[in-house]
């Protein structure tokens, strides 16, 4: 799929893998391999955002992909995250949608909201938002609908 396919269908929630079409050196090349790694990963879909003009430049729309936490004792220290345009020349694939009933914790309501975890049901949501404390954030339950996943939309307004 083409990044604007992903912009498009893909869920917020949704696994992503994407490529370059390289295949990876071997591990003793460690300069390569980072640098394979850079356009050959895998990210959960956290944030879209539309084409936005300000001033004579125009933003293409884009969507971010949240690659892994790092730190120690249940304490993050670093989030990795990976924003791509919707021009990018990488291939993505959906590995995984988020299931019907898991429910999706959102920094604010609307188009613009950024995923901030993804539970397996609403009372792990709301545990994990009584502990997180976001002013304004939503729960967005995943609906079991065969016309959401046709469409690609897997969230409920």
């Amino acid at each position: 799929m083409s990044a604007q396919s992903i912009y498009d269908q893909a869920p917020l929630g949704a696994l992503i893998r994407y490529s370059d079409g390289t295949p990876r050196p071997p591990q003793r090349f460690k300069n390569k391999l980072a640098a394979w790694e850079n356009n050959n990963s895998v990210g959960r879909l956290v944030r879209k955002a539309a084409s936005r003009t300000i001033g004579n430049h125009t933003t293409p729309a884009s969507f971010t992909l949240h690659q892994g936490d790092f730190g120690s004792a249940s304490v993050v220290v670093l989030k990795v995250f990976k924003t791509f345009s919707v021009g990018s020349p990488l291939t993505f694939t959906i590995v995984e949608r988020p299931k019907p009933g898991m429910v999706g914790v959102l920094d604010r309501a609307g188009e613009g909201g950024e995923l901030l975890h993804l539970a397996d049901n609403r009372a792990a949501a709301q545990t994990w938002l009584a502990s997180h404390r976001y002013a304004d954030a939503v729960l967005d339950e995943v609906v079991d609908d065969d016309a959401t996943a046709d469409s690609g939309e897997g969230r409920a307004a």
